[in-house]
């Protein structure tokens, strides 16, 4: 099942002298939504970019003004059509490039998301096709997040937060935030990404301390004999995503 972004490519608008710091913006905003239900509110969009209250009351109304968001005081932050045409362009961009850089150029998967920032901003619509063509039309980058086609159709998959998923719940890895790179290497010294077979597990159930996990989980590999199984922070449960 596909979700297509909604308006012309030719409908993008743009903020003279503003381009990259309005992409940024307009990434973020869309990408909260990925990963839960609810609009972002400027405070966390704030957190979220590292930058003053002020920079983003500033931003949020040239956004508004460009017709890329929509927004009431104090209000969350929602993305117009045009708005998010031009968000899932940017992250098409983003995730591409990360797919290019471990495939063909050697870097890990904890490694390309700060590269991506900044090529994102700079590769032309045709290299990005070139690159996109060579790499097969993938749909999904080397976290398991999904790749927007160049008409903007974001791929969907059925999948649950770990922090949703209950004890005994077996499914495959679907897609891994590349938030933290630390936690990224963790699961790569066990054998896990995207594709992997899992078994959620209690800290009992693993032989693990109930006390040291805490609120936290253990992801058993249920396809290699001999893998140990890995414990999984309360901080990261709602950071990757299991088949259903």
């Amino acid at each position: 099942m596909t979700t297509p972004a909604p308006g012309p490519r030719t409908a993008q608008k743009t903020i003279a002298g503003q381009d990259t710091a309005a992409e940024n913006y307009l990434k973020t905003i869309y990408a909260h939504t990925e990963w839960q239900p609810d609009p972002i509110t400027p405070s966390a969009l704030a957190a979220r970019l590292g930058v003053a209250p002020s920079s983003v009351t500033e931003m949020v109304k040239k956004l508004a003004a460009a017709g890329l968001i929509t927004h009431v005081p104090y209000g969350p932050l929602t993305l117009t059509p045009d708005g998010r045409l031009r968000a899932v362009g940017v992250v098409r961009r983003h995730r591409l490039i990360e797919t290019w850089l471990v495939r063909e150029m050697g870097y890990e998967w904890d490694e390309v998301h700060d590269e991506a920032e900044v090529l994102e901003h700079a590769v032309s619509e045709r290299l990005l096709d070139a690159i996109d063509e060579r790499l097969g039309r993938p749909v999904q980058d080397p976290h398991g997040d999904p790749i927007p086609s160049a008409a903007g159709v974001v791929p969907d998959f059925d999948a649950v937060l770990l922090a949703d998923a209950a004890p005994g719940h077996e499914g495959h890895v679907v897609r891994i935030s590349d938030r933290d790179p630390e936690l990224l290497r963790t699961l790569a010294e066990s054998g896990i990404g995207p594709g992997t077979a899992v078994r959620v597990e209690t800290a009992e159930e693993a032989g693990y301390d109930p006390i040291a996990l805490g609120d936290g989980v253990v992801l058993a590999v249920t396809d290699a004999v001999g893998t140990p199984p890995v414990e999984i922070a309360p901080a990261s449960l709602d950071a990757i995503w299991l088949s259903c």
